[in-house]
């Protein structure tokens, strides 16, 4: 097979989930000689995409997204190593975080793997994260870089919740907040005074690190 064929091939068992097959598959792919990016852009996040535009569509439905984001799951611990040494250059410390009331955690675990490969330090406070948890890791860790995720509309208002927290704190002026999920637009993150939106990781990590190169 030749290098899409084998891309086409991981897409199509992590959207079936495959779990079985998705790590061999994902080793045999390096081992033909594919970069560890190219299998995550082009097999496993597509397929995520490729689901996700379903469900919005009405064509899948949540236990197709989960078995989806389990198999896609497991190819990223294969291709995680080679991500994380990709690129050696440090780009300062990012903390990332689920918001309080929201325990989904793809969305987030995907940023902190894509920024990872880029070389941010990652600080990950896992989900349902309240504000002041938040606030204390800004404190500990003084990154330059704050990324909140939700995946539900009743979760979204954390946001404001957590930016107006560290506005009390003392804590925003010098920190770039990043916020996203599935139900997130730019104009709501404009409307929780957030400075950066991006609809998928992908597009955050290249934004990311072009600004901090």
């Amino acid at each position: 097979m030749d290098h899409q064929e084998i891309l086409d091939n991981i897409q199509e068992k992590v959207i079936k989930g495959k779990i079985k097959e998705i790590e061999p598959l994902c080793v045999d792919a390096l081992q033909q000689g594919l970069s560890a990016m190219e299998i995550l852009e082009g097999g496993l996040l597509m397929a995520m995409q490729r689901v996700a535009e379903a469900w919005k569509n009405g064509k899948a439905f949540i236990p197709e997204v989960l078995i989806t984001a389990r198999a896609m799951n497991i190819g990223l611990a294969v291709l995680e190593p080679q991500l994380a040494k990709a690129d050696r250059k440090h780009r300062g410390k990012v903390v990332i975080g689920t918001v309080l009331d929201d325990l989904h955690d793809i969305g987030k675990n995907l940023i902190g793997l894509m920024l990872k490969s880029r070389g941010f330090e990652i600080v990950d406070l896992g989900v349902n994260v309240k504000p002041e948890k938040f606030v204390e890791a800004i404190k500990e860790h003084q990154p330059p870089i704050l990324c909140m995720s939700a995946l539900l509309t009743t979760s979204m208002v954390h946001f404001r919740k957590v930016i107006e927290a560290l506005e009390e704190a003392g804590l925003r002026e010098d920190l770039l907040i990043c916020v996203g999920g599935a139900p997130v637009t730019q104009a709501y993150a404009n409307q929780v005074k957030a400075d950066v939106y991006t609809p998928d990781a992908v597009s955050l990590a290249d934004l990311l690190e072009e600004r901090f190169s």
